[in-house]
């Protein structure tokens, strides 16, 4: 049997991987200021942010993700110090993706700057939620939707993985339940300076 592969790789290649197999996952965007807050720090906002400050998100369990090359290369920032651990390459400053800092929350929301973009309607389909949409830039915001699926699903999948103990197998926290990087902690004037800057 031929397992199901998405390509995931940071835009000068030194960090490469693939997501393996099949299973519940979410497509988005979101506009939450936090999202667009990490793509300013990268410096990669116009690469990663929609018109509107959306960044697109596929969530998927965190076993299915494999590195095949350059996972020294991986480097991690919490915007607050109870906030989402946002891996990215350090080589390029590549957005990879966003977990919650407790390994049992067995999730990771992958940005699209990483995703194989003629890959994704395929491996992911073409249904999209659009999320967060009041922090949505411009005067006419996008209309909400998908919110109630995306619950579900998300439930769904941190459900499964608790309970068959495969959380244990994400390739982002060691045997103790760490992050694998140590996260750095943006200050409170750094992450306001970040929002301010529209």
């Amino acid at each position: 049997m031929v397992t199901k592969m998405h390509s995931i790789q940071c835009q000068c290649g030194s960090v490469r991987g693939q997501l393996e197999g099949s299973g519940v996952h979410n497509r988005l965007i979101c506009h939450c200021t936090d999202c667009q807050a990490f793509a300013k720090f990268l410096g990669k906002a116009a690469e990663v942010l929609d018109p509107q400050g959306g960044t697109e998100i596929v969530q998927v369990a965190q076993p299915r993700l494999r590195f095949l090359h350059g996972e020294d290369r991986l480097s991690a920032v919490r915007l607050s110090e109870k906030g989402m651990v946002r891996w990215y390459a350090s080589c390029c400053n590549t957005p990879i993706g966003n977990t919650m800092a407790n390994p049992k929350i067995s999730f990771i929301g992958l940005i699209h700057s990483s995703l194989d973009h003629a890959q994704m309607d395929k491996d992911f389909g073409t249904n999209i939620a659009i999320l967060n949409t009041d922090t949505a830039l411009g005067e006419i915001k996008p209309k909400q939707r998908g919110l109630i699926g995306v619950i579900t699903r998300f439930i769904w999948l941190l459900v499964t993985m608790c309970i068959s103990g495969r959380y244990k197998n994400s390739p982002l926290f060691n045997a103790s339940g760490s992050p694998r990087v140590v996260p750095s902690i943006l200050t409170s004037r750094e992450l306001a300076q970040l929002k301010d800057d529209a």
